[in-house]
């Protein structure tokens, strides 16, 4: 049986979108025992300032299609993106949402559960809008067993360029402990 997974990360392009798959993908690849991942992403226009997507399949089997069909998590960074990607979200899905950049309308009451994170002002505080997609991660990882933080980090740390690391820990904690 298989107990496959399906999360969306959506935003417009430079909002780190692919990055936020790919670190998530390798840490549920390495870091989470008996489980695999396989991440996708869009490219072409879209990822150049309209809405972009990501995805990462996870799953206890070989996994067979590589594209999310019905989205479990749909972690969202824009308004364009929302309303792009959300007809996706399964009934009982979970949605992270940009809570300053994303308004949420009817199609979200599908959702079991909205999260909402001001991951763009989190950032700021800390300088620049490019550790948005961090803090968001640090929000998702506090709020889902999807995958653990002592992984996650050491992935980021082997990952990010290390001028970025240290203000990348602090988003992420600042998103982990968002009440």
């Amino acid at each position: 049986m298989s107990d496959r997974i399906e999360i969306r990360f959506a935003g417009f392009g430079g909002q780190g979108i692919a990055l936020m798959g790919r670190l998530v993908g390798e840490v549920i690849s390495l870091h989470e025992k008996g489980k695999q991942s396989v991440m996708t992403q869009s490219y072409g226009p879209e990822s150049r300032g309209g809405a972009s997507s990501c995805d990462v399949v996870i799953d206890t089997q070989t996994i067979d299609y590589p594209k999310s069909t019905e989205i479990d998590y749909f972690v969202v960074m824009s308004e364009e993106a929302y309303h792009k990607y959300i007809p996706r979200l399964k009934k009982g899905g979970i949605i992270f949402v940009e809570e300053n950049l994303v308004t949420l309308d009817d199609q979200a009451k599908k959702a079991s559960k909205i999260f909402k994170l001001p991951a763009t002002a989190i950032a700021e505080t800390l300088g620049s809008r490019l550790y948005a997609n961090i803090a968001m991660l640090g929000f998702v990882c506090a709020n889902t067993d999807l995958f653990s933080e002592e992984a996650f980090i050491q992935v980021m740390k082997a990952k990010v360029r290390a001028r970025f690391i240290e203000k990348n820990l602090t988003a992420f904690e600042m998103g982990k402990n968002h009440k």
